[in-house]
């Protein structure tokens, strides 16, 4: 039996596939490349080059491979980017999903889990979020998500179908071992960004909005450190493997952190100092965004290992430096 992995060569999806292959886990993944990064696969996965949204050929791999599980990345994320081409989200992030989902219902593939946001949330008037928190996507990105979260609800009605959507707060750092982590680009996650400003990538880097309705202006989000995401798919798979019936979970600390400590974490790990600018905000992002995560950890046995913001700051410094040739990060 063989796990598919979507997106696999991306940032959190190739984290994965190094976590189940370290489980002894045969993996296939179907990816793009888009946004994939050939060097951040184990190289014991499986590497298809394709299009979730080809269903004749997802059906034809899941037959092959004697899939039994699907844990589904593949997706666009970039929330502004939302804003200005809602229709190429909803094609790729809802569209394709579905085509999946019915690739999954034809083989009968009954486990499937879901990389979904607290964008579905939207701005909500309560600091801590829970999963009943009313879902009020502000964004195309986040009504892309909850589309496809309600269309797992129907499918898992309709079919011998179970899931598990796990809704991401702020996801960052890299892996400790340095095999995986964040390649692209064009990156708008703020911890790339400063970590790259503090390597010399960057001249500056710009704070979006400094008039928010938090302590210090600037938004507050719960970063959550990739590894201790992964670890929550894992112990999800399993519970569906073992019968569990279908969830949905934040996946966050519970602790929010603002644009401005993230900087200021950013320059005490890597000891330097670099400019910071102050931007008009970008649309579609709420002040704050903090979970609450007791369903993670009460139902999946969850518990994070990795929850320091310095921590997550060193690993994702390292995975830079990694990326622009140096040995070590800036000390």
């Amino acid at each position: 039996m063989s796990v598919l992995v979507t997106g696999g060569a991306g940032y959190i999806g190739s984290h994965m596939v190094h976590a189940l292959v370290d489980r002894g886990e045969s993996v296939l993944v179907i990816d793009n490349m888009t946004t994939g990064y050939r060097p951040n696969l184990a190289p014991q996965a499986v590497l298809v080059v394709g299009d979730i949204g080809d269903q004749i050929l997802v059906e034809r791999l899941m037959r092959e491979y004697s899939v039994d599980a699907v844990v589904h990345f593949a997706g666009s994320i970039v929330v502004p980017e939302s804003v200005a081409d809602p229709l190429a989200y909803y094609a790729n992030n809802t569209v394709k999903s579905r085509t999946l989902m019915a690739a999954a219902v034809t083989c009968g593939v009954e486990h499937f889990i879901f990389s979904s946001t607290a964008a579905v949330y939207g701005m909500p008037t309560t600091d801590m979020v829970k999963e009943v928190t009313p879902t009020a996507p502000i964004s195309p990105y986040g009504s892309s998500k909850l589309m496809t979260e309600m269309m797992l609800a129907d499918t898992a009605r309709a079919h011998k179908f179970r899931y598990t959507a796990l809704r991401y707060f702020n996801v960052a750092g890299a892996d400790p071992d340095g095999r995986a982590g964040q390649y692209s680009a064009n990156a708008t996650h703020l911890i790339k960004i400063a970590t790259q400003t503090a390597l010399g990538q960057r001249d500056h880097m710009s704070i979006f909005g400094a008039d928010y309705d938090t302590p210090d202006g600037t938004g507050v989000r719960d970063y959550i450190h990739v590894s201790d995401l992964i670890a929550a798919h894992c112990l999800a798979l399993d519970r569906l493997r073992q019968g569990g019936d279908s969830l949905v979970a934040n996946c966050g600390y519970g602790r929010g952190y603002s644009v401005r400590d993230v900087i200021a974490s950013v320059k005490r790990v890597a000891n330097v100092d670099f400019e910071v600018r102050e931007a008009p905000r970008r649309a579609g992002d709420p002040g704050t965004l903090v979970a609450r995560s007791d369903r993670a950890r009460e139902m999946l046995g969850w518990v994070p290992q990795h929850d320091d913001l310095d921590t997550i700051v060193g690993h994702a410094l390292a995975w830079e430096a990694r990326l622009s040739g140096r040995n070590e990060p800036v000390t």
